[in-house]
């Protein structure tokens, strides 16, 4: 093992995101290769998997929709526009019942602190909205201290994940563990408007 991976007093690191197109999931496994440089790392999709309530360091994402975290109404909606040959868009599989919005309620803890980030379509936040920036005043309103700004991964108009920003994604985690290690808030290297 390298880097602080090997120290027993570092914190793990839980991963708990919601995807229903497959971005959300792939950027969700690009932080965690980034957070895997220097501490333990696990993924939970919520939509498979009841996430514990207590964790080290605690990521959270999901994909924006309308403004700010799915709905059942707009995951019903999803699996409409999934169904339209002409997106192209495949549905993850899993629960529609249960997304980050809902797990939330069930107040998670976070010894270490926690982020946020989410995927949304290549436009100003003010147009699209921001699923990462609901997730952290949810949490903050819970009491968990932030480690790093909300961030945000991009998309185009066609659901497709823009380039570079998986690789944006490993940096942000490898980024976010250092952050967790060193015990004290910092700020992601570059925030997307």
């Amino acid at each position: 093992m390298t880097g602080a991976y090997a120290h027993a007093d570092a914190p793990s690191t839980d991963i708990v995101f919601e995807s229903l197109f497959g971005n959300t999931r792939l950027v969700a496994e690009a932080i965690a290769h980034g957070v895997r440089q220097h501490l333990v790392v696990a993924l939970v999709d919520v939509r498979n998997e009841v996430p514990a309530n207590e964790h080290g360091v605690l990521v959270v994402g999901a994909p924006t929709h309308a403004h700010s975290l799915s709905r059942p109404a707009s995951r019903r909606e999803a699996a409409i526009w999934a169904k339209d040959l002409g997106k192209h868009l495949a549905l993850e599989q899993g629960s529609r019942a249960t997304g980050i919005r809902e797990w939330i309620e069930t107040d998670p803890r976070a010894v270490s602190g926690f982020a946020a980030f989410d995927t949304r379509v290549d436009m100003p936040r003010i147009f699209t909205g921001s699923a990462a920036t609901a997730i952290s005043t949810r949490l903050r309103k819970r009491g968990l201290r932030e480690l790093v700004r909300p961030e945000s991964f991009l998309v185009d108009k066609d659901s497709r994940l823009l380039a570079g920003e998986l690789e944006r994604a490993h940096a942000w985690g490898a980024a976010l563990a250092l952050a967790a290690l060193s015990g004290s808030s910092a700020v992601t290297s570059r925030s997307r408007p």
